[in-house]
């Protein structure tokens, strides 16, 4: 399934993408789509429904978080060897583990306003794993079976804050609306191997980034599995995996951040898009 959530901001309600691409509403089903819906029981029901059944959502409505209630924004760092080699850092023995401010959480198409004086904001498009079941020191072996989905994740990232700044990436990682997530939140019986999706993003319609899962240093089952171990994952929690090549503080002959006016599309197979414009501060 690809489960969406649909409305204004603070008032989405529940829905799910047909195989004709049509969004239907779930509100009739489910009150929403949060941690407490996102075990295999509780996903089952929704499985066995006729979307053609329930009704369209208007074309045009915006598309927020797809799930509610997360708990724990968790992010990787470095888990792709190119990335590493164009960020100028040594490809990690053991993840890097950082946290993303829940207050970042926004919205795929949501725009975002960059920091007060931000030159160095950046793009990141990521994997984003949704746990569905309590996860302590769960194996690798059985790591998936904790997951619920997965979806498409944008680690926006102000670099001056993230590495210059006293070193804590978290800094630079939570600024609002630095956590685009969604448009869906793809079921993992519609995954089977998360190691094997493409991954792109583009600013202004220029190339940027392009990428495959199968390259990262750590994959998704080692790194559940890893954070697992770190901190009790709850169902809802977001683990972002990784970015690929092509980030702008990476690129050459000069580094290249985001300003007012820009526009940041991405996506990645079968996991959908997002369109981000990005906005001067408020006053």
């Amino acid at each position: 399934m690809k489960l969406i959530r649909h409305g204004a901001p603070g008032r989405e309600r529940p829905g799910l993408i047909d195989a004709d691409g049509v969004a239907r509403d779930l509100s009739c089903v489910i009150d929403d789509i949060h941690g407490q819906t996102l075990g295999p029981a509780e996903l089952a029901p929704l499985a066995r429904l006729k979307p053609r059944e329930l009704p369209s959502v208007p074309a045009g409505t915006r598309l927020g978080v797809p799930f509610a209630g997360i708990s724990k924004f968790v992010g990787i760092g470095l888990n792709y060897r190119d990335h590493a080699a164009e960020a100028g850092m040594a490809v990690p023995s053991e993840p890097i583990v950082f946290m993303k401010a829940t207050t970042c959480i926004s919205g795929p198409n949501d725009p975002v306003e960059l920091p007060p004086g931000s030159l160095k904001t950046d793009w990141e498009v990521e994997l984003g794993v949704v746990i569905g079941r309590t996860a302590k020191r769960v194996s690798e072996r059985e790591a998936l079976e904790y997951v619920a989905g997965y979806c498409v994740v944008n680690d926006l990232s102000e670099r001056e804050w993230q590495l210059e700044r006293g070193g804590t990436w978290d800094k630079g990682k939570g600024f609002d609306g630095f956590g685009p997530i969604g448009p869906w939140l793809v079921t993992r019986d519609e995954v089977p191997d998360p190691q094997a999706l493409s991954l792109w993003l583009d600013v202004n319609g220029q190339p940027r980034q392009r990428g495959h899962t199968g390259t990262m240093v750590f994959g998704v089952a080692e790194l559940v599995s890893y954070v697992s171990r770190c901190m009790t994952l709850l169902p809802g929690d977001v683990i972002a995996t990784g970015t690929p090549p092509g980030v702008g503080m990476g690129m050459k002959p000069a580094p290249q951040f985001l300003r007012a006016g820009d526009v940041v599309t991405l996506g990645i197979a079968g996991l959908g898009e997002q369109r981000q414009e990005m906005r001067a501060a408020a006053a």
